[in-house]
């Protein structure tokens, strides 16, 4: 499954590492000096959970110890963490129209079949997403935040993250082929 895009635009290269990290290093710096906040991500899916929750079964909601807490900052919408969220979609979605790469594909399912690489990645989104609310963050939000005020939890988080990955990577098959 193979759907490219219908741009007329040629498709460009990608950006050399050195300028995409300093590009990443800016924008982290402008997050925390305009929201006073970090990059994350993790922090409005579950804001999201405990909204939808909320909706449809409110009493369960408000009176869990995790997802209660998370109602009394008001409607999803009113969070910073959900406005970096949709900006960080748009601006990858404009980007990639700009520069010719907007596809809908399968990575890596010639190697384990369509349906073993969708199985893969929806497990290993699960368990990152699960592993990113237990250690408080996600690679954005722990990782690269933590790291950039100079936490441990933030260098300890990318060490773990950057292990399971090669190990997981090992054990099943390798990366996309």
């Amino acid at each position: 499954m193979q759907i490219m895009n219908e741009c007329e635009l040629p498709q460009r290269p990608y950006w050399p590492a050195w300028a995409a990290g300093l590009a990443l290093g800016v924008v982290l710096l402008m997050t925390f000096v305009l929201t006073g906040h970090g990059l994350g991500a993790t922090g409005f899916t579950t804001r999201l959970s405990a909204w939808l929750g909320d909706a449809a079964v409110p009493g369960w909601t408000q009176a869990n110890d995790y997802l209660g807490p998370m109602l009394e900052g008001g409607p999803v919408l009113s969070s910073w963490i959900t406005w970096q969220v949709l900006g960080v979609f748009i601006g990858a979605l404009v980007s990639a129209v700009l520069a010719g790469r907007v596809a809908l594909r399968i990575e890596g399912a010639g190697s384990s079949g369509r349906s073993g690489r969708l199985l893969k990645a929806l497990a290993g989104g699960i368990l990152a997403g699960f592993g990113a609310r237990i250690a408080a963050g996600c690679t954005s939000g722990l990782g690269l935040s933590g790291s950039a005020v100079l936490g441990v939890a933030g260098f300890v988080f990318l060490g773990a993250f950057f292990v399971a990955g090669l190990i997981v990577s090992r054990l099943t098959g390798g990366g996309v082929k």
